[in-house]
């Protein structure tokens, strides 16, 4: 494979101070390169030797802004001449000579870069510079150099290109595809492959250690090739791009044009200008020295590549080349094939609107033989100059390639055949595929322009058919697609934009084809950009089409939203919450069979929080922090209820005792006012008073303080027996067989029975359901909504809602028409024998519990708070 030969000046007809011939051997943007002496003689020669014999391939000068010889020769040999080795005597064989821009159109301001393309075999390489341009700045009559490439092989390379050759054979029969991205600048077994760094233009615009870590990153990307690990390839080919970008043109500073002591002390019209441009010679035609094209001088040198060699005159011009003597014939400038041309990096807007919008200067270069194979079908419907310029190197002729098809597509006849009409129509389609996948913007834009009129125009205007407009958006929705992961978040928005507006198109709505292409999982190794503009375009479209006869369905969108709910990026989590809560919001219960119950293991998961919070905001019920809240002040609301009927009723029984009292210290004064009527003085002296004894109170003795019910048989073990059999407030759990308030049994479910963790609550009864039927149980909708405890209660038998406070529980569970659904209703006047001794069964009160003998008669919510016993099933 061709490469950069190293070499040493081996003589040089003379040089200015501080501009030796051996400043050619470096390669970097500081160096100033020859120069000759000034009011030299012509020509003036250098002679370089290379370190091997070699067979060169491409020779590269890169001209002074303004020391410019009109003309360099080229002159090989195996030896040095007879003047340096009379005994090893050889004559320098002349290779031909190029011929250098006087640089006045761009005045003097740009380097030319001359590539040119030679075979020759030696090991000494001399230049012959002829007489120089003649401008305003070189006053001194001098022409410089400021480097010079070769590039080649070694001579004994025989081998080599017959290996090369059955490597190509292999890849053939294996179906080794070489027009994969990863391959781009990298050596796919061809012979004759210069790569992009080895371009002159690559070191004397890069910085020296930037360039050693771009050619070690090149070496390795070349070894994952023939390893074929494309992934790594594209990784490397990815990170060899990103250092590219931190190029930037060095401004040389340039010697003044007077100097002390110079023999001329006129003084110049201005300063020279700054050379921090190289222009490169690209001819128009082939062959033809003095017909140059220079390249804009804003064009960054470092994005060209190798060159191949050129291909063959035109007729006329061979016969004009053949008429010279063969010493006199000039060398080809290189023509670069735009095949092995590397990718043009984006224009930013600024460089854009600079370049000139109305087609550039001089016409494409010809399709090389692997773009004419790629591109036979389009040229013979469009034509070869067409398909060239959509080839281009030049964005500017891709772009004038794109407007002027628009035009032809725009002004076809209606009564075209229809096979003409659809074979322009493939073409077409052909370079819109291509031009997407441009990184220039201009010609992006342009292929959109295009695809937009061939779908909402060229086909409605001949009546082509769907079948056509499937064609364009199968060949086209695939790289869009691709755009929207591009580095530029500029070109990312356009692609977007571009296929939302395409979605909605009559023509393709109809179709329903776009929504099939978004909901196609994501892989997991997407890149973040491709991954977050997917996931931003579905969410716009589930929008603007919906799921009804758009092509989107809840099975194809919830797979793809709940896959996205892992992904490692933020942003893609964050839009597939919204998505999934744009799907609830039109759907409800299908959305919940993709995502997992909602419970306690569920929620720590903070995605699926949330989407369970925006469920419950969209159906109007609060969310758990807003129940929080509510509970909360509930709570605070019953006990300073509590509290205050406990000191209402303590003060009740307060003055009982103080009645009860009175009443029996009356009785006693009367009967010893009767007494006193047998007077006895010294007996009444030595009798002390006698204090008034308080009956024991005897009010709550023999009462249920759940249901109020008194009788003679309620004793300890009496009462026991009632709760457990037929007190109408209270009721056994089927799962602990505790007795509990039925007020309070969904509580108790919840948080104090031995198989609470098998139950959940209801957000719409908010009674106590068993887990494994919870989810058909909210799915069915059944149950009616409990209101809040402050509006209504709500009966866990029945579950009807009722009128709030205490009393209202003891007329629906006691009353004639209470809660039909209260089983120990039919057992009211029944009373069982009492239990014997130390049987007795027990009662639990949900949370807090009351002691049978207690002495004052509170309701069940006051009783809770001073309770002190518990009841259970001995």
């Amino acid at each position: 494979m061709p490469h950069k030969i190293g070499f040493v000046v081996v003589s040089s007809s003379g040089h200015e101070d501080g501009f030796s011939a051996r400043e050619l051997m470096i390669h970097a943007p500081t160096v100033s390169g020859w120069r000759s002496p000034r009011f030299c003689q012509f020509p003036q020669e250098i002679v370089l030797q290379m370190v091997e014999r070699c067979r060169i391939r491409k020779l590269q000068l890169l001209a002074h802004q303004y020391l410019i010889s009109s003309k360099v020769e080229f002159y090989i040999s195996d030896s040095l001449p007879e003047y340096f080795m009379p005994y090893q005597a050889e004559r320098f064989r002349r290779l031909g000579y190029v011929s250098l821009c006087d640089n006045e159109k761009t005045g003097c301001k740009a380097r030319e870069l001359k590539s040119v393309y030679v075979d020759a075999v030696g090991q000494f390489l001399k230049l012959v510079l002829h007489q120089n341009h003649a401008n305003k700045y070189n006053v001194y009559n001098q022409v410089a150099l400021v480097a010079i490439n070769i590039i080649g092989d070694p001579a004994d390379f025989s081998d080599e290109s017959n290996i090369a050759s059955r490597k190509k054979l292999i890849d053939h029969y294996i179906g080794h595809n070489s027009e994969d991205p990863a391959l781009e600048g990298t050596c796919t077994g061809k012979s004759d492959y210069i790569s992009p760094l080895d371009d002159l233009a690559f070191d004397m615009y890069q910085d020296p250690e930037v360039a050693q870590i771009i050619r070690r990153l090149d070496e390795r990307k070349r070894e994952a090739v023939q390893e074929e690990h494309y992934d790594y390839a594209k990784k490397l080919k990815q990170a060899i791009a990103d250092l590219q970008k931190m190029r930037r043109p060095l401004a040389l500073p340039l010697q003044p044009l007077i100097r002390s002591g110079s023999p001329r002390h006129q003084q110049p019209a201005r300063s020279p200008p700054q050379g921090d441009r190289v222009t490169e010679n690209r001819p128009a035609e082939p062959f033809l020295p003095d017909q140059l094209s220079a390249q804009p001088p804003d064009a960054s040198p470092q994005h060209r590549t190798a060159d191949q060699s050129p291909p063959a005159p035109h007729p006329r011009l061979r016969t004009r080349l053949e008429a010279l003597p063969y010493d006199e014939r000039p060398l080809p400038a290189v023509h670069k094939p735009p095949g092995v041309a590397a990718l043009e990096p984006e224009k930013s807007d600024a460089v854009v609107s600079e370049a000139p919008r109305g087609g550039a200067a001089g016409e494409p270069e010809p399709l090389t033989e692997k773009a004419l194979r790629e591109a036979s079908a389009a040229v013979d419907v469009l034509g070869e100059t067409l398909v060239a310029g959509a080839y281009s190197r030049t964005w500017s002729h891709r772009e004038a390639a794109l407007l002027a098809l628009h035009k032809r597509l725009m002004e076809a006849p209606v009564g075209t055949p229809k096979e003409d009409l659809r074979g322009l129509l493939r073409a077409a389609v052909f370079l819109i595929r291509r031009a997407i996948r441009d990184i220039v913007t201009p010609v992006f834009q342009a292929s959109l322009k295009l695809l937009k009129m061939v779908i909402t125009q060229y086909i409605p205007k001949h009546k082509l058919g769907k079948l056509e407009t499937m064609h364009c958006v199968e060949r086209t929705i695939p790289v869009l697609l691709t755009r929207t992961g591009d580095s530029s978040a500029r070109l990312r928005v356009v692609a977007s934009n571009f296929i939302q507006e395409m979605a909605l198109f009559k023509e393709v709505k109809s179709l329903q084809m776009i929504p099939s292409y978004l909901v196609q999982p994501l892989k997991a190794n997407a890149p973040i950009h491709l991954a977050t503009s997917r996931m931003e375009l579905l969410a716009r479209l589930l929008k603007d089409l919906g799921t009804e006869g758009s092509g989107f369905t809840v099975d194809d969108v919830m797979k793809f939203a709940v896959g996205a709910l892992e992904h490692r990026v933020y942003e893609v989590r964050e839009t597939a919450v919204r998505v999934i809560l744009d799907m609830y919001e039109q759907h409800r219960a299908p959305v919940l069979d993709y995502l997992p119950p909602d419970d306690c293991a569920a929620r720590r998961n903070v995605l699926y929080k949330t989407l369970f919070e925006g469920f419950a905001k969209i159906e109007g019920r609060p969310t758990d922090a807003e129940v929080r809240a509510q509970k909360k002040a509930a709570t605070e609301e019953a006990e300073k209820r509590k509290k205050e009927e406990i000191k209402v009723l303590q003060g009740q029984l307060a003055a009982l005792t103080e009645t009860q009292a009175g009443v029996v210290v009356g009785k006693d004064k009367g009967s010893q006012a009767m007494k006193a009527e047998k007077p006895d003085a010294q007996r009444r002296e030595a009798a002390p008073p006698k204090a008034p004894e308080v009956p024991d109170d005897h009010c709550l003795d023999n009462l249920c303080i759940f249901c109020g019910e008194r009788s003679d048989s309620f004793t300890d073990e009496g009462l026991d027996l009632h709760y457990w059999r037929h007190c109408l407030m209270l009721t056994r759990c089927d799962h602990c067989r505790q007795v509990v308030e039925i007020a309070s049994l969904t509580e108790h479910l919840l948080t104090e029975c031995d198989r609470k963790d098998g139950f959940g609550q209801c957000f719409r009864c908010s009674e106590a359901v068993l887990k494994d039927e919870l989810p058909s149980h909210v799915r069915a909708k059944d149950c009616s909504p409990a209101k809040p405890e402050k509006l209504a209660n709500r009966c866990p038998l029945c579950h009807e809602n009722f009128a709030p406070g205490e009393e209202a529980w003891r007329a629906h569970l006691m009353g004639p028409a209470g809660c039909a659904m209260n089983l120990r209703r039919t057992h009211v006047l029944r009373r069982a024998p009492a239990p014997t001794p130390g049987r007795s069964p027990a009662v639990t009160k949900s949370g807090t519990s009351a002691k049978v003998g207690s002495k004052i008669p509170t309701p069940r919510g006051g009783l809770s708070k001073i309770s002190s016993r518990t009841y259970t099933k001995r």
